[in-house]
């Protein structure tokens, strides 16, 4: 029971360190998917609408289950395109939860994305987002070592800790673009453009603008049929992404391929960084794995991280799941742009 007490307290001291006290030293990071093209508002503005139709999705994250460290994020999105004003629209709902502090997060984003043709084969995405963020902190979820009562091996006795200031609210401004053929595509957006104070204590705490650099390449698979597709017209293609993050000091990339062969979708890639940047940052964070299923309008998709890190395996690496749904709000006597369509994948 003691040494229970003494690492619980430990483990809350840093992460309370790393999140209130010593803000110029500690810089805290947005959560992540490993889905991320199943989360394309979250990933860049710019994604608004780029189905040419209307689209709902949800996304649901658990890192290190195993743990009472854990982080849970949530996040539930809508998109559409009109065609006639060549833009897209949506709206992003995220939520992030810490497991043992009670640190919680949630924003509320309006995006909007303008369709450029800049060739017969070439299209140019800009988008941006304004959004509000809420930051609250649940104090009654702490313990505090004054509370812990040695005769009993319990905590029983009340806390002489004082809660102030415990919610934070803040306007965030966000930018993207995405420029794509029909089997390449290379984007960037960049979040926190305004580098808002995100301190819950009143204090002074920069949330650091997060930089997102992301491309792939789809490779039609020859089946002797239509090129990269079956002869039911389902699609057959092999397609390489990467992205490289960055935000206040960390750094991280994600390497992959993508096996489409529909309905199934299977994915495999790594994440981190594996040699030695200029600050000396060098970390490998995990294997990712994905199997997706899509029919028709519908895609379903499920997610491992295997934890390369320190943490190890034991830490229960991290589940996620991916649910989108594609429907036609458009007008019917207007053929879809199925050439406009960006080529990544839906997982």
């Amino acid at each position: 029971m003691l040494e229970s007490f003494i690492r619980n307290s430990l483990l809350i001291s840093i992460i309370l360190a790393a999140f209130f006290l010593r803000p110029e030293i500690a810089k805290a990071q947005d959560p992540q998917f490993s889905q991320f093209y199943a989360a394309p508002l979250y990933l860049n503005p710019a994604f608004a609408g780029n189905t040419q139709m209307s689209r709902a999705g949800i996304n649901y994250r658990n890192q290190w289950p195993s743990i009472n460290a854990n982080f849970v994020t949530y996040s539930a999105y809508f998109d559409h395109y009109f065609d006639r004003l060549k833009s897209g629209v949506g709206l992003i709902v995220t939520r992030d939860e810490e497991g043992l502090v009670g640190l919680r997060s949630t924003s509320v984003g309006a995006q909007y994305a303008y369709q450029l043709r800049l060739s017969e084969k070439l299209t140019f995405r800009p988008g941006a987002q304004i959004g509000v963020y809420n930051r609250n902190l649940n104090f009654a979820e702490l313990t505090f070592g004054d509370q812990w009562d040695p005769e009993t091996q319990s905590f029983q006795n009340p806390t002489g800790e004082v809660a102030t200031g415990q919610s934070k609210t803040f306007l965030d401004l966000s930018f993207g673009g995405v420029l794509y053929s029909d089997n390449f595509w290379f984007g960037y957006s960049v979040f926190h453009l305004n580098q808002p104070n995100q301190s819950i204590l009143g204090e002074e705490s920069i949330l650091p603008m997060k930089h997102s650099f992301h491309a792939g390449y789809k490779i039609p698979i020859n089946t002797g049929y239509r090129k990269g597709f079956s002869r039911n017209g389902d699609e057959r293609s092999i397609t390489p992404t990467a992205q490289y993050k960055m935000q206040g000091g960390f750094q991280q990339a994600d390497l992959g391929l993508y096996s489409t062969l529909e309905p199934m979708v299977v994915g495999l890639w790594y994440r981190g960084i594996p040699f030695n940047t200029p600050n000396g940052f060098s970390s490998s964070e995990s294997l990712v794995l994905l199997v997706g299923y899509s029919y028709q309008k519908l895609a379903v998709g499920y997610s491992f991280d295997y934890t390369l890190s320190d943490l190890g395996i034991r830490s229960g690496g991290a589940h996620e799941i991916s649910i989108s749904y594609v429907l036609s709000l458009r007008d019917p006597r207007r053929p879809p742009a199925d050439k406009l369509v960006i080529p990544c994948p839906k997982f």
